[in-house]
Parts: C-alpha cells; sequence; structure tokens
C-alpha cells in the first residue's frame, strides 16, 4: 500500500467516521470508518518503514578523483 492509498483511507474512514450520520441495520458505519483511518494508519506507518529504510545507503557515494599536473619542461 503506498502514500497515496494510505491518505485516501484515512480521509473515507474520517469522513465515514465523523461526518455520516447514517443508521443501517447489522453494522455501524462510524466502525467502519474507524476500521478504515487504522488500516491507513497502519499503511501509512508501514511504507513510511519500508522507503525510510530504502534511503538509508552505506556512506559516501561517488569516487575520487586526484588530478595531477605534470611540470612544463623547457
Amino acid at each position: 500500500m503506498g502514500i497515496g492509498a494510505s491518505v485516501f483511507l484515512l480521509a473515507v474512514g474520517a469522513i465515514l467516521a465523523f461526518a455520516v450520520n447514517v443508521e443501517a441495520s447489522g453494522f455501524s458505519i462510524n466502525t467502519i470508518g474507524i476500521i478504515l483511518m487504522v488500516a491507513g494508519a497502519l499503511g501509512l506507518l508501514m511504507t513510511t518503514l519500508v522507503f525510510g529504510r530504502r534511503d538509508r545507503g552505506t556512506g559516501v557515494v561517488g569516487e575520487e578523483r586526484v588530478v595531477t599536473r605534470e611540470r612544463d619542461v623547457y
């Protein structure tokens, strides 16, 4: 799950949990919203951990170039 999907789940879950006032038999829309928010938060946390580990390197990347100039002989 990417960052975009996690934020989407958080937004939809917040809308269902806090903005929708619908009575349905058999399930609670507010509970589904909270479940979606928890899933989005866990997805965001896991995505952050995975991408954070990928960005860590072993140190300096590159090469050192030594340029020497020979003396001009006349």
